[in-house]
């Protein structure tokens, strides 16, 4: 593995490609942290071990499980899901393992940027969170691939979407936060994206979901489904908050174009009813610096959009909701080569994401 300083994935000819187009492979983290997930992670790696099942039937998948898990996640899984130790703060794949880039001729290189758990000491939701930000670096040694040292820049694989041909999408809310990269102009982070993730045209949502503690992830919001198309969580109650969220974003998305010049195509994904999280679930999470990680009634940012595309299905989250069947309809329609897989995800919403939040696709 080279450590690759000097140059940048677009001097070289990189980019990075669609979720939607093949991979090799995806990385997921197995759950332990205990102010995040409900008793230890003893609900969720029940959902984790689902969805790993589910991408493992048509891609590789990868699982990095700490020390005090590793013989549990290797017992739970089945053969065919590799299990590799490897220390982490939380199990949040999407965010910190690493971005990959491909050129012509199918090499894949791997980006290691900075983590700082979603804003740092400004408004970040725990500490420490070094584990995490060498686990891209980690995985590419793993996987011998050569890697982009971007450590001077913030970012998460949740807060970008690209349509593989010259395209990235964002939202402002989350890239321009304090927490991120202050000393930078929206213009200077749109350049750098331009460089590292090979794209031309940066789309700037204005927000995400109400109350994404992530400081509105785009990858909770709006998804590529193909060049040109997006599906964005959608609203009908006027009265809720997210309407007018939503509705920025339709209306952001409605007079812009793409790399290629193409009008966007917008597909409304329904979202579910307010979702909310009891006491009980509360009480079955640790405190966090002294407070409570969670208060009983507080609002999760629920979204269907949170789905991870492999080679042969789509995982998406289900909620128990009337929605939910009307959402998996959509998709599977938008999808039709692909068997649209719905797994009731509760646990980890409560953990504050969903199944893209815990993927990360390597490119084939």
């Amino acid at each position: 593995m080279r450590i690759i300083k000097d140059s940048t994935p677009s001097a070289d000819g990189f980019y990075m490609p669609a979720e939607y187009e093949p991979h090799e492979g995806c990385i997921m983290i197995f759950p332990e942290r205990s102010d995040s997930w409900q008793y230890g992670g003893y609900a969720a790696r029940k959902t984790f071990v689902r969805i790993a099942e589910a991408i493992a039937a048509s891609e590789k998948v990868t699982v990095c499980a700490g020390a005090a898990q590793y013989d549990n996640a290797r017992a739970l899984l089945p053969s065919h899901i590799r299990v590799v130790e490897m220390s982490s703060n939380d199990a949040w794949a999407r965010d910190y393992c690493p971005t990959f880039v491909k050129n012509g001729q199918g090499d894949v290189r791997g980006i290691d940027w900075g983590f700082n758990a979603w804003g740092g000491l400004h408004d970040g939701l725990y500490f420490p969170w070094d584990s995490d930000n060498k686990m891209a670096r980690k995985l590419c040694d793993l996987m011998d691939r050569d890697v982009y040292h971007k450590r001077d820049f913030i970012l998460e694989g949740g807060s970008i979407h690209v349509d593989g041909e010259g395209t990235c999408m964002v939202t402002e809310r989350c890239l321009l936060s304090q927490g991120r990269n202050p000393h930078l102009t929206k213009e200077q982070i749109e350049d750098t994206l331009k460089k590292y993730l090979g794209v031309s045209t940066v789309l700037w949502l204005p927000c995400g979901i109400y109350l994404d503690e992530t400081n509105e992830h785009v990858d909770n919001i709006c998804a590529f489904v193909k060049p040109g198309e997006v599906v964005l969580a959608w609203t009908e109650d006027r009265e809720d908050v997210q309407y007018g969220m939503s509705k920025a974003c339709l209306d952001y998305l409605s007079h812009v174009k793409d790399a290629k010049g193409r009008s966007i195509k917008v597909h409304k994904l329904p979202l579910p009813e307010p979702v909310a999280i009891t006491g009980e679930e509360c009480q079955g999470l640790d405190a966090c610096w002294d407070e409570p990680t969670r208060t009983p009634g507080e609002r999760l940012a629920a979204s269907y959009v949170n789905f991870y595309i492999a080679n042969g299905a789509v995982v998406m989250p289900g909620f128990g909701d009337p929605a939910d069947e009307k959402a998996r309809e959509i998709l599977q329609g938008l999808f039709p080569d692909r068997e649209v897989i719905q797994i009731y995800s509760r646990d980890i919403l409560i953990g504050g994401g969903n199944i893209h939040c815990i993927t990360q696709q390597i490119p084939l």
